[in-house]
């Protein structure tokens, strides 16, 4: 059951994103829900993703940066950032990405599918959904990738590789953040999966999804590949009872 004025915080891993923070951070600032806290996890961006967050910081205490300088990664820099909201009393993580694609302004209905789930993604495969500015050969990698995601692992959502998601605190302390194995991207189907194996209820809500209009992806073929063998040894790991 959720209660009014709970902390959320909101998590963003970054590297190289100048281009798009600042813009991000107001408005996310704008929605005004209260109690809410802005969490980047920055790994030493070369373009100083991160000196523009802690400009923002000393003006507004709900700003944090989370510098890291080692083991950096979107996977590590995911579980920091995971890590870094509980241990500041987070009640409530919503999880997105830095380059505009996720709207802010699903951040309210998806704190609001937390009354009847404990995890609830930003979908862009449910009915009133949409994808912006993508290709069909990039869309029918996603679609691959979901089918191969969905048969492998046995979670029942459509959109397995979203990275726009919300989270109640006990689903991240049940996964233990401390062993995520993940160095990439692989994260967002890592959590997903060790959620769905503590039976945790998964919601999805649609969304539309605005491919990014600055700066570069990071998601390349060795990121996918990497991805795909994870998904691989999360399936062997559990039939080996290992998770």
């Amino acid at each position: 059951m959720l209660v009014r004025n709970m902390k959320t915080y909101v998590m963003i891993p970054t590297y190289n994103e100048k281009e798009n923070i600042k813009t991000l951070i107001g408005n996310i600032l704008k929605l005004r829900i209260k109690n809410l806290h802005i969490v980047v996890a920055d790994d030493n961006s070369l373009d100083g993703t991160w000196k523009i967050v802690r400009q923002i910081s000393k003006k507004n205490k709900n700003v944090h940066l989370l510098l890291r300088k080692k083991d950096k990664g979107r996977g590590s820099a995911g579980r920091d950032g995971f890590i870094y909201c509980l241990n500041h009393g987070a009640d409530i993580v919503v999880e997105m990405d830095a380059d505009m694609s996720h709207d802010p302004k699903y951040i309210p209905p998806l704190i609001a599918g937390l009354k009847n789930a404990d995890l609830v993604l930003g979908s862009r495969r449910l009915k009133g959904s949409s994808e912006l500015g993508r290709g069909w050969f990039r869309k029918f990698v996603t679609w691959g990738a979901n089918l191969y995601i969905t048969l492998m692992l046995g979670i029942k959502a459509k959109d397995c590789n979203s990275g726009y998601r919300c989270f109640k605190r006990k689903v991240l302390e049940k996964i233990n953040l401390e062993k995520l194995e993940s160095k990439g991207p692989s994260i967002v189907q890592e959590v997903l999966f060790k959620a769905h194996l503590n039976k945790f209820k998964i919601k999805e809500i649609p969304i539309t999804f605005v491919n990014r209009a600055k700066g570069k992806s990071k998601l390349g073929l060795k990121q996918l590949a990497a991805g795909y063998f994870m998904v691989l040894k999360l399936k062997i790991q559990h039939l080996f009872g290992l998770i």
